[in-house]
């Protein structure tokens, strides 16, 4: 089997999750992945699809998904047998802090002169600091890296200086460290694209299904998406990825876009090969709405008809669901409203009113908009308990409001487990009334280790005190759930399931909450330690109680075989074996 040029390894958000006493909570409840972050950055997919382009071979392996998949798969085992030219780390998302480090400290072990390339909005924010760590040799930054990274490859694969790449911030021989300027900004994103047919291709090439997952259980409810731009026209609060984030630590000061024909493209694309929901990244809406109706007109002319997910950042009018009615024949709409307390929104970032909102899931509901999902979260400026309880409140009005209309979907998480780095909150903590407790990348791996979720929070607010925060969540969700079901959104049997593990977890907070008071390390530890088979219960992959954020892939896809719902188009005897012989050096 042929050596890749660059493998990108996914880590699990704690290294060793399998072992510890982790009561990770709701903090994965509205994404598909388990509360270990399983889930891939998108970014992969771009990397893998663009390096292939310039000849580079590059092979993706999910460390968090085989661990998943099974407590017997030794991941320094498989490591040792990879011999690349380089490993790619991500550290994207700032809760895998814990795992990305352990994972490049074992490619290290085995592996002393293969550089470790790590890059994602973390890992630029923290880039000196991540740097200096021995297992770590570069760090690219920024929003688009596929470039620089395709130059880092080749000087790596040639031995040449890397002393004029772009975003680079790197170690000499003498481990001193080098911070090349961010000048590689691209304006113009056309030249990327989410490229899925990588992943199966990579199944049959290194005889490995699982490694390149992009979560757990992918192949039971596969979705894909499609980038619309790189940046953001919007300063949301809390948001890593904001406005002011990228132009203050990425270099952006402009959004870039990529062209709506290019984003139809991406779905025709899909829907080739791949019968899945496709969710658009980002609000059509954001680059005015001619860039919309450019959307719309290509997907029609596409004869696009896999479902299509899409966003809003502020509510459309109603001649925009008129549009989306009759370029697509399955369609859904997303929207993150952050409260139902216009002080609290407008505190996020966000000032349309809920009159604006309710007005647009009335357009929706009347064009065939097959599912409406609305997202409410916790931990933010001037809310209260009593405003978080509120929600509930509102989330029966609605109801009441559409007349029980099973397609509106609500939900509420808090938000978990850190208040993005970069973002306006993190960066100016007194004026939007925040103590920030975790300022470097150390004290938030290190947090990631604390046995529940309430205790890893690297923020708090004057407005609720950790215990009113959490136990307000968990009587919220209990709430939304019990209202849920009280209009047949989701069954009687779901919401008792659902009910049952809220209550439990809360419970167990409290448990955990004793333990933490106890003086004694040893016996702490060890307490704690008894906990874990109740911890595990619903922590560490509860697949079957999430908070329903799913069912549009569930109806779907109904938990059967890939291959047997006919999801991929194509089912030559090669793929099946492929899919079904696992990667020996790494199960």
């Amino acid at each position: 089997m042929s050596s890749a040029d660059l493998i990108l390894l996914h880590a699990p958000s704690v290294y060793d999750f399998r072992e510890r006493s982790i009561m990770y909570g709701p903090v994965a409840d509205l994404i598909p992945s388990a509360p270990i972050f399983e889930m891939y950055p998108v970014g992969f997919s771009t990397i893998a699809e663009y390096l292939h382009r310039y000849g580079h071979e590059v092979r993706i392996i999910n460390l968090a998904v085989k661990m998943l998949k099974s407590r017997a798969f030794d991941v320094e085992k498989l490591i040792k047998s990879l011999h690349p030219k380089a490993f790619g780390i991500d550290l994207h998302w700032l809760p895998h802090a814990h795992g990305s480090i352990e994972i490049a400290k074992i490619v290290k072990k085995y592996h002393p002169n293969i550089p470790v390339i790590f890059g994602g909005f973390s890992s630029s924010y923290f880039h000196q600091e991540l740097v200096s760590y021995p297992c770590v040799d570069y760090v690219l930054r920024g929003d688009c890296t596929e470039e620089p990274l395709r130059r880092l490859i080749e000087c790596v694969k040639e031995k040449k200086s890397v002393e004029n790449i772009a975003n680079l911030t790197w170690k000499d021989g003498q481990g001193k460290i080098h911070e090349n300027p961010i000048t590689y900004v691209p304006e113009d994103i056309n030249c990327f694209s989410m490229d899925f047919s990588h992943m199966m291709k990579s199944v049959i090439k290194y005889r490995d299904m699982v490694g390149c997952l992009p979560w757990k259980d992918w192949l039971k409810t596969p979705s894909t998406a499609a980038l619309t731009c790189k940046g953001c026209t919007r300063n949301c609060t809390f948001c890593g990825g904001s406005a002011y984030t990228s132009k203050n630590f990425y270099g952006r000061d402009k959004i870039a876009y990529r062209d709506p024909e290019r984003v139809a493209d991406d779905i025709a694309n899909i829907q080739k090969t791949l019968k899945s929901p496709t969710f658009v990244i980002g609000d059509l809406r954001q680059a005015g709405d001619e860039y919309a109706d450019r959307f719309f007109k290509a997907a029609k002319e596409k004869g696009i008809t896999n479902q299509v997910g899409l966003e809003f950042f502020t509510p459309p009018p109603e001649d925009f669901f008129k549009k989306a009615k009759n370029a697509l024949p399955h369609y859904a709409m997303g929207a993150s409203l952050e409260s139902h307390d216009p002080k609290v929104r407008k505190g996020s970032g966000k000032t349309y009113t809920n009159e604006e909102v309710e007005a647009s899931i009335g357009w929706a509901l009347e064009n065939n908009v097959e599912r409406f999902e609305i997202y409410y979260m916790t931990g933010l400026p001037y809310q209260t308990a009593e405003s978080v309880l509120d929600t509930v409140n509102y989330c029966e009005y609605l109801y009441q409001k559409f007349n029980g209309d099973k397609r509106v979907l609500m939900f509420l998480s808090p938000m978990v487990p850190f208040l993005d780095p970069g973002s306006l909150i993190y960066e100016n903590p007194d004026k939007y009334g925040y103590t920030i407790k975790c300022k470097t990348l150390e004290e938030h791996r290190q947090a990631l280790l604390q046995p529940s979720w309430k205790h890893v929070l690297n923020y708090e607010t004057k407005w609720m005190t950790p215990d009113e925060y959490a136990y307000s969540t968990y009587d919220a969700m209990i709430g939304i759930n019990k209202i849920k079901a009280k209009y047949g959104v989701i069954s009687e049997a779901e919401a008792k399931q659902m009910d049952a593990r809220l209550h439990f977890e809360k419970g167990l907070m409290k448990q955990i909450d004793e333990i933490i008071l106890i003086e004694d390390i040893e016996l702490r530890e060890a307490s704690l330690n008894e906990l874990k088979s109740k911890v595990d219960k619903y922590s560490v992959a509860p697949d079957a109680n999430k908070y329903q954020s799913l069912d549009w892939l569930n109806q779907l896809f109904s938990g059967n075989r890939l291959w047997n719902l006919g999801v991929f188009n194509f089912k030559p005897l090669g793929v099946l074996r492929a899919l079904m012989t696992p990667n020996r050096a790494g199960d």
